[in-house]
This record gives C-alpha cells, sequence and structure tokens, in this order.
C-alpha cells in the first residue's frame, strides 16, 4: 500500500462493534460469533501495522454497522492503535480531503475554502476521548449547535 500510495480508512470501530456483540450469547450465529470475536483486535493491529509503514491513513467509520452517533470512537480507536492525537485528528481533516481529491476546497481552516467547525470541551492532543463531547458546529457559516445545545434554525 504504501509503495503505490494506495489509502486505508480502517474503521477500527466497526470490527471493535462487533467483536464485543459476539461476546453476547445469541447476538450472531455460532459460525459468525466466532469470526466477529476474532476480527476486532484485526483490525486494530492491522491499522497499527499500516500507519507505522508509513501507509497513508484517511479517517472513517463505516458506521452503519454500529448504532448512530458513535462515530467518535474511531478517534479512541485510532490512538490505542498506535496513531499520535494530531495524526488522527488530520486523518479526519486534511487526509479525508486529500483522499477525496477535495483538499483544495476543505480539510483545513484557510482562507477560500469552505470550513466547517466544530469544538469539543478540551485539548483532543492530551485525551483524545473528548471528540465524543462537541460542544459547537458551524456549518457554511451557520451555528447548528452552541455549548453542547442545538440551535433552532430559522429557514
Amino acid at each position: 500500500m504504501k509503495e503505490r500510495g494506495t489509502w486505508l480508512v480502517p474503521t477500527i470501530s466497526a470490527g471493535a462493534y462487533v467483536a464485543d456483540k459476539a461476546r453476547a450469547p445469541g447476538y450472531f450465529p455460532p459460525q459468525v460469533a466466532a469470526k466477529a470475536a476474532a476480527i476486532g483486535s484485526q483490525i486494530l493491529g492491522a491499522a497499527g501495522r499500516a500507519y507505522r509503514a508509513g501507509v497513508r491513513i484517511a479517517f472513517g467509520t463505516d458506521a452503519g454497522v454500529y448504532p448512530h452517533g458513535q462515530n467518535a470512537h474511531e478517534f479512541e480507536l485510532m490512538v490505542q492503535a498506535g496513531m499520535p492525537p494530531m495524526f488522527v485528528l488530520q486523518s479526519a481533516t486534511i487526509r479525508a480531503a486529500e483522499l477525496l481529491r477535495r483538499d483544495k476546497e476543505v480539510g483545513s481552516v484557510s482562507a477560500g475554502k469552505l470550513a466547517d467547525v466544530v469544538a469539543v470541551p478540551g485539548d483532543p492532543l492530551k485525551d483524545i476521548a473528548v471528540m465524543r463531547r462537541v460542544s459547537f458546529v458551524m456549518k457554511d457559516g451557520v451555528i447548528y449547535k452552541r455549548s453542547g445545545v442545538a440551535v433552532s434554525i430559522e429557514p
């Protein structure tokens, strides 16, 4: 992957979720449960090895596998796999924009770019889990969430 410049979007959270559910009796049929139980640690380990090898990595969650709203757990899992918090944050911004070939328009807060902004109540470089607690959201210059509370948007 490194040699060819191929991107990896590890979606560690999907593997972690199914591995967790595999431990719940009856959640999966036995043949599926065995595979699901093994997959979580394999995805985590593979993501860490890819990072250490210098593979290009972008953030993604495969969120259709688990309940909506848990996407930010991916930040924590990427750090657990051995990626530094700044690298993980960049994987969700600058690197994701590069992968989508939209880095001239999005991916960083720069003059002339579209800028959707989220803020969290803490320093994600010290505690990446703070990414689960988004307190401010602005999209296209419109504030949708302030102090953790949704803001009414007039049409």
